[in-house]
This record gives C-alpha cells, sequence and structure tokens, in this order.
C-alpha cells in the first residue's frame, strides 16, 4: 500500500530572472514499510523535493502536480493542516541536522515546545519518553538537560533524530543525514534509522543523499534525478547492478571500490556541467554530457520506459515511446 503518491509534480522557484525549474514533472510513490532512496548530484532537485512535501516558503512556488499523503493532497493544504501533521504523521531530519536544534534551549524543552503544539499536556510523561528514546539512539538520558552546543556533532545528529521521530511520523524524510558524518557515525545512523522501522516508530523512510554506496546498504528502491527530472526508479538492487540510464552508470562509476588502486584504475567524473534550470535545454537534459548522444536527444524529451519488473528509466537509447 502506497503511502505517499506523487504525481506530475512541479515545484520551481520565483527570481527576477524568470522560474527555476528545480523539480519539473516528477512522479513516485512510497510504499508503507519501505526505505524509499532519492540520489543525484546537488543540484539535481532532491532537498527541493522532500521539503516542498513538508514546508514551502518563497521563493519556492508549486507550479502543478500533486502529492497525495494519507488521503491528502499536501500542495493544497493551508498553513494550519500542514502544522497538525507535521512531526506527528509527516516528519523530516533536516540537511544540516547538526545545526538544526535552538542552541538557546535545553533539548527537553525544545521537545515540549513541539509536543505542547500538538496537544500534550503531561510534560513528565514526555520527558520520560525523551530520555528513553535518547537511551535507544545511545545517548545518556543527561542529554535531555543539555544544550545543543554542548553535544558534538554526531551527537547533536542523534538527537536531531529523537526530536524529529518522537511523536512517530508515518513517513521519516531524511535529508542528506550522513553528508557530514564519518564513515563510523554514518554506519550508527543509517543502524538508527532502520531500528526505528523495525520497532514502529516510523512506518516508512524517505532517505536522501549523493551516495549510491549508502542507498545499496539502506533503500529497498532508489530514484535517481538528474535536472528536476526523473532519470531512473526501481528495486536499489537492480539499480546498483544493472543500471539502464547512462547518468546512473556515471554516478556508479565515479564511486571508489573495494580493492582497487588508484594506479590501476582511476575514478571517472561526469564530464560537462548540470544544465541551467532557469532555461533548460530542450530534449533530454542530460544530453550535453551524455556519452551515448544521439540526434534525438538534443530535441524530444524521453519517456520512462520499463527494462524490468517496477524499473524505469527515461533514455532514447531503450526506445519504447522514446523512439
Amino acid at each position: 500500500m502506497s503511502l505517499l503518491t506523487v504525481d506530475n509534480l512541479k515545484i520551481y522557484y520565483a527570481t527576477p530572472r524568470g522560474h527555476v525549474k528545480a523539480v519539473d514533472g516528477v512522479s513516485f510513490d512510497v510504499r508503507e514499510g519501505e526505505v524509499f532512496g532519492i540520489a543525484g548530484e546537488s543540484g539535481c532537485g532532491k532537498s527541493t523535493l522532500v521539503h516542498s512535501l513538508i514546508l514551502r516558503k518563497p521563493p519556492m512556488v508549486h507550479m502543478g502536480g500533486k502529492a497525495i499523503f494519507k488521503g491528502m493532497d499536501l500542495m493544497t493544504m493551508d498553513e494550519r493542516e500542514s502544522r497538525r501533521i507535521r512531526y506527528t504523521e509527516l516528519s523530516i531530519i533536516p540537511q544540516y541536522a547538526m545545526n538544526a536544534l535552538n542552541p538557546t534551549k535545553k533539548i527537553k524543552d525544545i521537545v515540549w515546545d513541539l509536543a505542547r503544539e500538538h496537544g500534550h499536556t503531561d510534560r513528565g510523561e514526555l520527558e520520560k519518553l525523551l530520555r528513553e528514546r535518547l537511551a535507544m539512539v545511545k545517548l545518556s538520558p543527561k542529554v535531555a538537560d543539555m544544550y545543543p552546543v554542548e553535544l558534538s556533532g554526531g551527537m547533536r545528529q542523534r538527537a536531531t533524530m529523537v526530536v524529529s521521530t518522537l511523536l512517530n511520523p508515518d513517513l521519516l524524510i531524511a535529508d542528506e543525514v550522513t553528508s557530514a558524518l564519518d564513515v563510523t557515525t554514518q554506519r550508527v545512523v543509517i543502524e538508527l534509522l532502520h531500528h526505528f522501522m523495525e520497532v514502529g516508530i516510523v512506518k516508512s523512510i524517505i532517505f536522501v543523499t549523493h551516495d549510491l554506496a549508502l542507498l545499496d546498504k539502506i533503500a529497498d528502491r532508489v530514484m535517481i534525478l538528474y535536472a528536476g527530472k526523473v532519470a531512473e526508479i526501481g528495486p536499489t538492487e537492480e539499480i546498483i547492478s544493472s543500471p539502464a540510464h547512462p547518468y546512473t552508470r556515471l554516478l556508479l562509476d565515479s564511486l571508489p571500490k573495494m580493492g582497487v588502486q588508484y594506479r590501476r584504475q582511476k575514478l571517472k567524473g561526469i564530464p560537462g556541467y548540470p544544465v541551467s534550470l532557469l532555461n533548460p535545454p530542450k530534449g533530454c537534459r542530460f544530453y550535453t554530457r551524455c556519452p551515448n548522444v544521439m540526434d534525438r536527444c538534443g530535441e524530444l524529451e524521453p519517456k520512462l520506459v520499463e527494462v524490468g519488473p517496477g524499473h524505469y528509466a527515461a533514455c532514447h537509447l531503450l526506445g519504447g515511446e522514446n523512439q
């Protein structure tokens, strides 16, 4: 069963020079009980996409499409409705989670302000739950009485995870939560997210990253974005082992491999630069960087083609409706 269904979503940024088409016709669904990964280069629209589901502030503008969450269209909700479900049904661990907590308040006061806004009246019971959750993420219950500045980066990351999930949201968005962490702490965060699902604290997770190697460890399905468009979507194992889109293959080739020395095999970068989303080119948005470019790529936008069970890619090489 789908917990979230996004259909042809368009989220632009209004600028004096025109609209930046950060998310331009993206469709996908998140099923109950799964971790759904979103990957791509910086600027591909990952964070814009997930933040539009939580809170849209100028210059972000909804230009079209739907995002149906538990029967409600997140795009048409007013501020009161959005505040009601935020952190209780739909929550986010922000990209800069280590700096997301108010430095002037203790952790327990941050949590109390959040819970009180959602109708909680028993502070003692809430603080008991907070200390239990802190212990769950291997933090001392004493952290509840500390200020964020008293915590290390890794501790603040875990404390933010506790705050974001304390009210047991159905869908949790983890936006680049491992990008500023060392490898050991990244593993801890991944294991904690899995644990949150196992014990029923959250039902589903959207995990946003630029690192496909991380998604291989946590995600059930993956969506690859490029320049505001879906390049490929499908089961993680298939996309990692048999990528169908040239962009996905290049992303995978850019990752370091275990046991391979640099002098034997150099890392490959993706040639060129991302296109301007203020005036994106006609046709496939990757064609200016693609090693398999054809004449039609600069004229006709490719459609998603099924290349395997539940596995789709948008590339003229795959034929189908693209021909």
